[in-house]
């Protein structure tokens, strides 16, 4: 069940934004977190990027510096448009992400900036073999979620964080093994690289 809290920093874009940053000082600030899932990958203007669950385009911006072919995909138009506004020079499109309306083989690379914890367990699952579909073989899939603290300290911070702001998905991501889920669907799985205190996850992926 959704708080009012997290009704109101979608309603409002200077809430949402404020949160944001607010989260992100555990990593060093918003545009290090927002780039957390890009670190060593090899792109260039050609690579054919998806940024699955786009948001108000919020790492579409680094992306867009890093490629000429850019498609942003969101099921909420308010953040679409708003999308459209903040990073005008990439391509959207409105459509849930578990299906997807591109051909197969179609994208470079696939990446997702915290919103696989927004899902329910069943729609995770279609949503990686959604993204496994549209990668061309070899294509890279690259995460950033929420993952269990590995430092005690930080887990009343994002206890706080996930009743304030979450619902039941984010917790219930914690006890997912988003890997195990991943190479179910074909992929092969690099080792998760863990930041603030373990709280945060990256993975990347790559299609066999």
């Amino acid at each position: 069940m959704a708080t009012i809290f997290r009704d109101l920093s979608y309603r409002y874009q200077w809430l949402y934004d404020a949160i944001s940053r607010l989260a992100a000082l555990s990593v060093g600030g918003e545009g290090r977190f927002r780039q957390l899932a890009l670190q060593g990958l090899n792109l260039n203007s050609d690579t054919k990027i998806l940024d699955l669950c786009c948001g108000s385009g919020q790492t579409t911006a680094f992306l867009v510096k890093l490629s000429q072919n850019v498609t942003g995909l969101d099921a909420s138009p308010l953040s679409l448009q708003r999308a459209k506004k903040n990073v005008p020079n990439a391509t959207y499109v409105e459509a849930y992400a578990e299906n997807m309306p591109f051909t197969d083989h179609e994208f470079d690379v696939v990446h997702t900036s915290a919103a696989l914890h927004e899902m329910q367990p069943e729609q995770l699952r279609k949503i990686i073999q959604e993204v496994y579909r549209v990668l061309k073989p070899g294509g890279i899939f690259t995460l950033v979620d929420f993952h269990p603290p590995t430092n005690p300290i930080f887990w009343p911070g994002l206890s706080v964080f996930f009743w304030l702001f979450e619902t039941e998905t984010a917790w219930q991501l914690l006890k997912t093994d988003l890997p195990g889920l991943l190479r179910e669907s074909g992929f092969d799985v690099g080792k998760p690289i863990l930041y603030a205190g373990g709280s945060l996850q990256v993975i990347v992926s790559s299609k066999a």
